[in-house]
């Protein structure tokens, strides 16, 4: 969850991030710097699934397999591994402390009493996708330090941050770091999601647009630029507005040509190191994506791997020799792994296949070193692996979430961004470089770049949660996370259940300002992954498919009960609430479930699935009859589930907040919603956000949208206020 007040997207999940992957106000020089010194990090041997452990063997539906292990071999000469399974750290030699990277960041100020509303949210929030300058030597990200997201650069050695782009009415998404030394990226003003191509110069200067159709959307992805950094490949829907076509701009002379017009909602993904082909992506779902390679020259198209049952594959990073690909896909598994794809032989061999999903995969550009994540059970686990050595768990990390991350060039260093349950995102460079020929290897080195957290919060001032498991009516069991306040020891507190977006998303453990601030003031907070979560297998995310407000509700009633059995709950004074889906969620079970709740807060939820499902942006109509349903020929269906249905049976008092110009649930739906209840007198207080979207970019809507939701939950499941 990218900030408290800003809904979970809804729809589709962003998978071209990374070669395959997912504040408070201050000027620079308020923003600490690195510490003087990186930390080591341990590794450790992890022979745990099959592709890895020389005694385990390649399977779950692999077309051909490679060794008889089933281990990865890539084609490049054989090199000393980054270490051993048990290896022997080394203690890096301390940079020294100068006027741009002084030892530490400063002492902030802090209020007394722990529960000021401020503390919480005094965190510079990051956003989107990390990119490395063309020598490795700086990274730029994303940050609404400014009261916006705008593009900063900051170097890997520590020192003040940069600001690049100056946007207030844009918010960046995206960028990308060109050989020349531009950067570029895409924004959208007011939460539109009309996405223009921009570049700017790294130093700063005039942003130059190649893009200039607030009508249409376009996409760029992080590996857009060919090898030789003078053509740039995005898609855009400018022909047809349900339709997202492929483009290559020469940047050199601004010539840009159509590529692939296929009448598909398509995203480019990267280049082959020969700069010949292009791996696009054909969007029909969120499990089911199809692929193609298309020649940048003549635009002839080839699918990869036809075919008609549904699966997930996302292209990876290329082989040196651009004879083939790395891929993530859950092809006849119930989990994402890696296989390699042959483009001589159209076979595909498994690399990876463990029994959680990857999410990042990174390859130096000689294909020996591989770095790839887990999402092991809602955290993120990182591993390395060097040609055919054994692979190296890495431990040592902020535990918590890796959001992005990207390798450079030579694979000897990483940018990262972790987010943690008491932590909120920061980026991290990690060292690997290579042992000498003979000597011990040496220890992954961690350096922190980034300090976020401005508001005198530590670790023990805030609540990590427990993961739990609730028992569903149909046998299932609810994966979800439990935080507990500390008032819990002496008395029985109210509880929130928090439902995220999507829905095919992931309630993980990340820093939530609007929990943590909860829980100070004596709030509990459960945090289920009902079903259509991700990252619990294939079958359980599709289970929300044609099901919006069916087993999703059931799971949140068992949800419900569960809180009202904790003996240190008060179970007459439950909360729901939950933005996009999560909004719908808490619609559904304020009007279907009226009996459980005493306050409901719903952030940009569809309440309609009728009229949700015919206002949809156009590049969505393609999908909505498989994923929500037909609102032409299910009509019925839909009215069934919506929650504007229910209307009637509301007891509790709802905060409903949305953003006038979000094009994935309108306006009108909130409207409805809000005219309905006070024509029937129900407690309703609505307020619409008139520069924002799907959710809250600006600093100042994020806050006063956090601040509503707090204020309003506190008056009635504490009767007190924001102070």
């Amino acid at each position: 969850m990218a900030s408290d007040g800003a809904s979970d997207e809804m729809g589709m999940e962003q998978t071209v991030a990374s070669g395959a992957s997912g504040a408070a106000q201050a000027a620079p020089n308020e923003t600490a710097a690195t510490p003087a010194t990186s930390a080591p990090l341990d590794v450790t041997g992890a022979a745990v699934w099959a592709g890895v452990s020389a005694a385990s063997s390649a399977s779950d539906g692999a077309e051909a397999r490679d060794t008889p292990s089933g281990a990865e071999r890539p084609s490049v000469p054989s090199s000393t591994p980054l270490t051993s399974p048990t290896p022997t750290p080394s203690t890096p030699a301390a940079p020294v402390p100068t006027a741009s990277s002084p030892a530490g960041p400063e002492p902030v100020p802090v209020r007394e009493g722990s529960d000021d509303f401020d503390r919480y949210y005094a965190v510079r929030l990051y956003q989107g996708n990390l990119a490395l300058s063309p020598d490795g030597q700086q990274v730029a990200y994303l940050v609404n330090t400014s009261g916006q997201f705008n593009i900063w650069r900051q170097p890997i050695t520590g020192g003040w941050p940069t600001q690049v782009t100056t946007f207030e009415r844009e918010t960046a998404r995206m960028v990308l770091w060109s050989p020349a030394g531009d950067l570029i990226g895409m924004a959208d003003a007011d939460g539109a999601e009309q996405y223009q191509v921009f570049a700017v110069p790294s130093g700063g200067g005039a942003v130059r647009y190649f893009t200039a159709r607030p009508d249409v959307q376009y996409q760029v992805s992080p590996r857009a630029l060919a090898p030789d950094g003078r053509r740039l490949v995005y898609a855009g829907n400018e022909r047809v507005p349900t339709d997202a076509d492929v483009f290559v701009r020469d940047l050199d002379t601004g010539q840009t040509r159509t590529i692939l017009a296929n009448g598909r909602l398509n995203v480019p993904v990267n280049w082959s190191p020969d700069g010949r082909q292009v791996t696009v992506l054909d969007v029909r779902s969120n499990t089911d994506l199809h692929l193609w390679l298309v020649d940048a020259a003549s635009g002839s198209a080839t699918e990869v791997l036809p075919h008609e049952e549904e699966f997930f594959l996302v292209p990876g990073p290329w082989l040196p020799d651009s004879s083939g690909f790395y891929l993530i896909t859950d092809r006849g598994r119930e989990f994402k792994g890696v296989a390699r794809f042959n483009l001589a032989t159209q076979d595909l061999t498994w690399v990876l296949t463990p029994d959680w999903d990857v999410e990042h995969l990174e390859l130096s550009h000689d294909g020996r070193r591989m770095v790839w994540v887990l999402n092991e059970g809602g955290a993120s686990q990182l591993y390395v692996r060097d040609a055919n050595q054994s692979a190296l768990r890495v431990a040592g990390l902020p535990r918590g979430v890796i959001e992005d991350l990207t390798l450079t060039p030579d694979g000897r260093t990483m940018a990262l961004r972790i987010n943690g349950p008491t932590a909120a995102a920061e980026i991290y460079v990690i060292t690997l470089d290579d042992a000498e020929a003979g000597a011990a290897p040496a220890a992954p080195r961690l350096r922190r770049l980034t300090y976020g957290m401005l508001g005198g919060l530590g670790a023990d001032d805030l609540v990590t949660p427990e993961p739990v498991s609730i028992p569903s009516p149909d046998g299932r069991d609810i994966p979800a996370w439990l935080y507990r306040p500390r008032q819990a020891d002496a008395a029985r507190v109210p509880a929130l259940l928090a439902i995220h977006g999507g829905p095919e998303a992931q309630e993980r453990i990340e820093y939530h300002a609007l929990y943590q601030y909860l829980l100070a003031r004596g709030i509990a907070i459960l945090a289920p992954n009902i079903r259509g979560s991700t990252g619990y297998g294939l079958a359980y995310q599709r289970q929300i498919h044609r099901d919006w407000g069916g087993g999703d509700l059931r799971d949140i009633e068992a949800a419900a009960r569960y809180l009202r059995g904790l003996a240190w709950v008060d179970s007459e004074r439950l909360g729901v609430y939950g933005g996009s889906f999560g909004g719908f969620a808490t619609l559904s079970a304020a009007t279907r479930l009226p009996e459980y709740w005493s306050a409901a807060v719903d952030i940009c939820g569809p309440s309609n699935l009728i009229t949700f499902a015919r206002a949809v942006p156009p590049t969505w109509r393609r999908f909505m009859a498989r994923w929500v349903g037909d609102p032409d020929t299910e009509a019925d269906f839909l009215r069934e589930r919506s929650p504007i249905t229910y209307i009637d049976q509301t007891r509790a008092p709802l905060l409903i907040l949305q953003g006038a110009n979000d094009p994935r649930v309108v306006k009108a739906e909130s409207d409805q919603m809000v005219e309905r209840l006070r024509g029937l007198g129900r407690s309703v207080e609505y307020v619409v956000f008139a520069d924002e979207g799907h959710g809250f970019a600006k600093r100042r809507n994020q806050l006063e949208a956090s601040r509503l939701t707090a204020d309003f939950l506190l008056r009635h499941l504490l009767g007190e206020s924001v102070g």
